[in-house]
C-alpha cells in the first residue's frame, strides 16, 4: 500500500494536469516498471496529432539521488535529433531557390573545391586520388558524402570549435568513400549543411533557426546555450551502474561545461541543441502537416516529401531520407542519449521520446518501445 501512495504522488508531481498538457495513465504505466527495476531514471514522453497534443507524461526523476520528480517541461539534450531540424533550416533555403540539392558543396564553399578521396594504405603511407565527383548538398544530407563522422581536430568534445573551421577541417580530410556510394553516418555532413545555411543566408546558423523555425513554431525552449533557469530543469544523465544494476550518473562527454557558454562553446548543427518534449512535438506536428503549424507555413509539402522519402541507394540496407531516418511508412530521429522522435504517417500521430540514457540502446531503447507500443494501443485510430 506504501508503495502504490509513493507511486501514485510521484506521477501526480511528475505530470500536472493542465488542459494543454493532458497526462496518460497508459502511459505512465507501460514506463513506470522500467524506473521501479532501476534500469532508467526517468522520461518525458509526448503523443500528438496533427492538430493538437493527445498527451504529455513524465515518469521517473530528474536526479535519482536527490529524488527529483522529472517533469513535463524538463529538458534535454536531444543530441542527433538536431540534424532533422538542421536539414529541415536548409530546405526552407530550398523551397526559396537559394539553394539546389543537386549542387556541388564547393558552390556555396571553395574550401571544397580541392577534396580528395582515400584509395588505399597501411600505418605508414597513403595513398589518395580525386572522387569520381563532387560532393553534393544532397550528399551531405543524406549521410552518402564520404565525410568522416567528425575531423581530428574536434577534441575532447564536438562543440569546441566555430562551425567555419570545423567545416573547413572536413573539407582537408580524405574522403572515407566514394560522394553517394555509401551510407556513412556523419556528423560532418550534417555541420556542413548548417555552414551553407550561414553563406547562403548571410547570418549565424543558430540565428537562422532562430528567426525561421523556433520562433515562428514557438519552440521557446529549444536552444545550444540552455540559460541559468533551464540548467536547472535539465535532467541529469546516466548509464547503467557496474555489474548491470542500478543507475550511475555521468556528464555529457562530448559537450564543454558550463553550458551557457558562448564564449568557449559553439553551435553544432549535428547534435548540439537541447529542447523539451512539447517543443519537439511542435516540429514534428509542422512535418506532419506537410509543412504548417497554426496556419502558417514553415516549409514547402514539396520539400517535406523530398526529406522523408529514401535518398540512400536502394542497394544499400540503410534507409535515410534529408536528415530523416525513413521507411515502413515513419520518419524519425534518435540522439546519443536514447532520446527519439517519430512521425507515424499512417496514423496520422507524432511520438517523443525524451530521457538521458547512455549505452544506448539498451533499457533506453526498450523502454521507448514499450512506450510507441502503449501510444499506439491507446490513441491510434482504430484499423490503423
Amino acid at each position: 500500500m506504501i508503495r502504490t501512495l509513493t507511486l501514485f504522488f510521484t506521477l501526480l508531481l511528475a505530470a500536472p494536469v493542465r488542459a494543454d498538457n493532458p497526462p496518460s495513465k497508459e502511459l505512465a504505466t507501460a514506463l513506470q516498471p522500467f524506473v521501479d527495476r532501476g534500469n532508467l531514471a526517468g522520461a518525458v514522453v509526448l503523443v500528438a496529432d496533427k492538430e493538437k497534443t493527445l498527451a504529455v507524461q513524465a515518469v521517473g526523476f530528474s536526479d535519482v539521488a536527490g529524488k527529483v520528480p522529472l517533469t513535463t517541461d524538463a529538458l534535454f539534450w536531444i543530441a542527433s535529433q538536431s540534424k532533422p531540424i538542421t536539414a529541415t533550416a536548409l530546405m526552407i533555403l530550398v523551397d526559396e531557390g537559394k539553394v539546389k540539392l543537386d549542387d556541388p558543396v564547393a558552390k556555396y564553399l571553395p574550401e571544397f573545391n580541392n577534396v580528395w578521396l582515400f584509395a588505399e594504405g597501411d600505418k605508414e603511407h597513403v595513398s589518395l586520388k580525386r572522387p569520381r565527383r563532387a560532393v553534393t548538398v544532397r550528399d551531405v544530407l543524406s549521410h552518402t558524402s564520404g565525410l568522416p563522422f567528425s575531423s581530428a581536430a574536434e577534441t575532447p568534445t564536438l562543440d569546441g570549435l566555430p562551425l567555419a573551421a570545423a567545416v573547413k577541417t572536413y573539407a582537408m580530410t580524405p574522403l572515407a568513400t566514394e560522394p553517394g556510394a555509401k551510407y556513412q553516418y556523419s556528423n560532418a555532413g550534417i555541420n556542413t549543411a548548417g555552414r551553407i545555411m550561414e553563406v547562403v543566408s548571410k547570418m549565424p546558423y543558430e540565428d537562422f533557426l532562430q528567426k525561421r523555425l523556433f520562433d515562428p513554431l514557438g519552440m521557446a525552449d529549444t536552444t545550444f546555450w540552455p540559460s541559468e533557469s533551464q540548467v536547472k530543469r535539465l535532467a541529469k544523465s546516466y548509464k547503467p551502474g557496474k555489474g548491470g544494476t542500478g543507475l550511475e550518473e555521468l556528464t555529457v562527454g562530448q559537450l564543454r561545461y558550463p553550458l551557457g557558454d558562448r564564449a568557449h562553446r559553439f553551435p553544432m548543427p549535428a547534435g548540439g541543441l537541447f529542447s523539451t518534449a512539447a517543443d519537439v512535438g511542435r516540429f514534428c506536428q509542422m512535418v506532419l502537416n506537410g509543412g504548417t503549424l497554426d496556419g502558417k507555413r514553415i516549409l514547402s509539402e514539396d520539400a517535406v516529401k523530398e526529406m522523408t522519402k529514401r535518398q540512400t541507394p536502394p542497394e544499400l540496407k540503410e534507409s535515410y531520407g534529408l536528415g530523416w531516418s525513413v521507411g515502413g511508412g515513419t520518419f524519425g530521429h534518435g540522439g546519443a542519449f536514447a532520446t527519439d522522435m517519430t512521425v507515424d504517417v499512417k496514423r496520422g500521430l507524432v511520438y517523443v521520446y525524451l530521457v538521458q540514457h547512455s549505452g544506448f540502446p539498451g533499457d533506453g531503447g526498450k523502454a521507448r518501445d514499450a512506450f510507441r507500443k502503449a501510444a499506439e494501443a491507446r490513441f491510434a485510430p482504430a484499423g490503423k
